[in-house]
């Protein structure tokens, strides 16, 4: 699994890093919604940089900043960005985003677009590796901290979207509600028509609105792909 990973327009090298190219990534990289044409991308804890790639792909965004608190991912970030074609328009800042949330705000810097696939498990699924229970446990950057980032450094028109389990749903709109983030669309995630709920991608903005509710089902057989998870990440994948 150290191979990189070719997507159509980029390369992802993932040698250096305990968290591997995933489908969260890249379902949450192509549901998210340009339609505001954000001029300014954030994208928190960005892993090998992936989202922030499909992002430079997808719009046009003078600015794609990326940050990322683990170290080889780090590294690994900015080499894959140096690598794309779009290396003027991305940067990585290696922080917490607790500390970058902080600096950003006293700078009156503010992001049109927030997007993050974030610290899944809570504390009792800890592993020994440090950096995979840095990148997927919520111990180092738990919802109420990405929410109250967010909320200092999202502009007045902003979006903020992330992919988190169905499971965490209700308690993590419920928390955003109190940083005045309301939820506008959410896609709900199967694996195929008749398994469970698994994830649950959402957007929220300061603004009520009417929810959009969609749901996405990924496969039809083990490998045989629905037609809207084809047309969903068809702009990325090699094989689709």
């Amino acid at each position: 699994m150290n191979k990189p990973f070719h997507f159509k327009e980029f390369t992802i090298n993932q040698d250096k890093t305990a968290m591997k190219v995933g489908t969260d990534a890249v379902l949450l990289g192509a549901w998210c919604s340009l339609e505001t044409c954000p001029g300014t991308i954030l994208d928190v804890g960005s892993g090998t940089g992936l989202i922030s790639l499909m992002m430079a792909q997808r719009s046009d965004a003078e600015t794609i900043d990326a940050v990322e608190i683990d170290p080889n991912a780090y590294e690994q970030n900015v080499a894959n960005f140096e690598k794309s074609d779009w290396s003027d328009r991305l940067f990585c800042y290696h922080s917490s985003f607790q500390d970058f949330s902080k600096e950003m705000k006293e700078e009156d810097e503010e992001y049109d677009l927030i997007i993050s696939n974030p610290p899944f498990y809570n504390d009792n699924f800890e592993t020994n590796d440090t950096s995979r229970n840095t990148a997927r446990f919520t111990s180092a950057l738990s919802f109420e901290d990405l929410l109250e980032g967010t909320s200092k450094i999202l502009s007045d028109s902003g979006v903020f979207t992330i992919i988190i389990p169905f499971k965490e749903e209700v308690a993590f709109v419920s928390l955003a509600r109190k940083y005045r983030l309301f939820l506008n669309r959410v896609c709900s995630v199967r694996g195929t028509e008749n398994s469970e709920i698994k994830r649950s991608m959402l957007e929220f903005s300061f603004h009520l609105k009417e929810l959009e509710e969609t749901t996405l089902v990924i496969e039809k057989d083990r490998h045989i792909y629905t037609q809207e998870y084809v047309n969903l990440t068809k702009d990325f994948y090699l094989k689709m």
